[in-house]
């Protein structure tokens, strides 16, 4: 069930929802659903690439570790960079992303969370972004909680014309790659992306293991943290969010934290901050 108080509603006391954002949904799941019908491994494969890069590279890496959290340093290119392939999740922009997050851990599971499950779990996994007005170019509301992004003109460009680069991406795929290359690794990843990515605030808040004594909902989830390249490790994560290993115990596999560690050993990425805590975790259910 959904909060009825939550839904935003016009003066005449419809639902107000935000047509772009509903429309362009609709469209990547039909096109996700076409892209079946056209299948090859070749297909996989570069979808697959393309997926670790957006969501793995552009989510995990960049705006929630790095751009959110700020929990290592990283060389302006490659900040930029990251920031990019985040874009081509159809997540919006690097500062309408951070802003809301920070949002999330400040009020999480609270009146005024962007998207909590107690709120109602479709609320929580998509209807909280479908309804009301989008916040994408809302500098004023969105400074407040992002002033270091909005001080950089990359990315309050980047966040205006958050759609340019996967649009320019889908056009050069479909151009020399071919309709079916098209389908699959941008309209199926993009909406594979979405749920995973939007699993981490409905399903995470929901079912798992809660191993830190947090004030909010917040569980890991193994499954979530599979398809996220470990941002499934939610409640290591509420209850250490600067850390940039969410996967605290030997068991709890977290791709994204290895490569921020071989990106340090490199000595591409500095300054790396990691929650310090008992060397043995005991499992949730074992936990006092």
């Amino acid at each position: 069930m959904i909060r009825s108080d939550i839904i935003p509603r016009n003066p005449d006391g419809s639902i107000k929802i935000s047509w772009v954002t509903t429309i362009a949904f609709l469209v990547f799941h039909i096109g996700a659903l076409v892209a079946l019908f056209h299948f090859s491994w070749k297909a996989v494969f570069w979808t697959a690439v393309m997926y670790w890069i957006s969501v793995g590279w552009g989510i995990g890496l960049g705006y929630h570790r790095l751009h959110t959290h700020r929990s290592y340093k990283a060389p302006k290119w490659l900040d930029y960079f990251l920031a990019v392939c985040g874009t081509m999740t159809l997540e919006g922009g690097p500062i309408f992303w951070v802003a809301t997050h920070r949002v999330h851990h400040q009020l999480s599971d609270k009146e005024g969370d962007p998207h909590s499950p107690r709120d109602g779990a479709w609320w929580a996994h998509i209807l909280w972004m479908l309804l009301g007005d989008p916040k994408h170019n809302d500098t004023a509301l969105l400074s407040k909680y992002a002033p270091d992004l909005c001080r950089d003109k990359f990315y309050v460009w980047l966040s205006k014309y958050h759609w340019v680069p996967l649009a320019v991406f889908g056009t050069l795929v479909g151009v020399f790659a071919g309709i079916d290359m098209l389908l699959w690794t941008v309209f199926l990843r993009v909406t594979l992306g979405l749920h995973a990515t939007w699993m981490v605030n409905s399903a995470s808040h929901m079912w798992g293991p809660k191993r830190f004594n947090t004030r909010d909902d917040s569980r890991n989830n193994w499954f979530v943290a599979l398809i996220t390249m470990g941002e499934g490790w939610h409640n290591n994560h509420h209850a250490h969010p600067a850390s940039a290993r969410h996967g605290l115990a030997w068991y709890e596999f977290d791709p994204t934290w290895l490569q921020i560690r071989l990106l340090e050993k490199l000595g591409v990425v500095t300054n790396v901050r990691v929650a310090k805590i008992d060397t043995v975790i005991e499992p949730a259910a074992k936990a006092a």
